[in-house]
């Protein structure tokens, strides 16, 4: 799929979403073979920062979340790993608390980073990689493929043709003379 089509894919969901639209010059969500990658998701609701804090912020990224995921046909449950961004790691208890309520006992790998500041003064960024395999090739359709490929491999082999070494008729009669020779001996 070219960028220009996974843009306009893009565009196309998020009129149907009610994530916020993105800030700046950026996909919210990108579908990579297997992988959809979800954009860092700050507490923003119409625009502007939930009130509550780093708690109401995690509560409405983790919304946000799970909005990007849903354009992309997966869940909070096919996430592999967060990474997710403080501007106080003082405040990691009460982050840990809303992160854990919103996964809906879901556990992926989690990294979690301080950081100085964050876009429009947000207290919680919350980044995510889903891993949902696209839909599988027809059994079917994936035997007839294989039997094709197999077919054209198969070319005739040119038989070979060994020529076997001349047996030394010699050699078999003078045995054959010795034998018959202490035969007669034995008689």
């Amino acid at each position: 799929m070219s960028q220009l089509a996974i843009l306009t894919t893009n565009i196309r969901f998020m009129a149907k979403t009610s994530a916020p639209k993105p800030l700046g010059p950026y996909t919210p969500v990108v579908r990579a073979g297997d992988w959809v990658i979800v954009s860092g998701q700050l507490g923003i609701k119409d625009g502007v920062l939930v009130p509550g804090g780093v708690a109401g912020q995690t509560t409405q990224a983790v919304k946000n979340l799970k909005e990007r995921l849903k354009e992309a046909g997966v869940s909070i449950h096919d996430i592999a790993k967060t990474l997710c961004f403080l501007t106080d790691m003082d405040t990691f208890a009460t982050f840990n608390e809303a992160y854990v309520a919103g996964f809906d006992g879901a556990r992926p790998a989690r990294s979690t980073i301080g950081v100085a500041a964050l876009p429009f003064g947000g207290a919680v960024e919350i980044e995510a990689w889903a891993y949902k395999p696209l839909a599988p090739v027809k059994k079917v359709a994936a035997k007839k493929v294989a039997a094709k490929k197999t077919a054209a491999k198969k070319v005739p082999a040119k038989k070979t043709v060994v020529k076997k070494a001349p047996v030394k008729k010699t050699v078999a009669k003078k045995v054959t003379a010795k034998k018959s020779a202490t035969r007669r001996a034995k008689k």
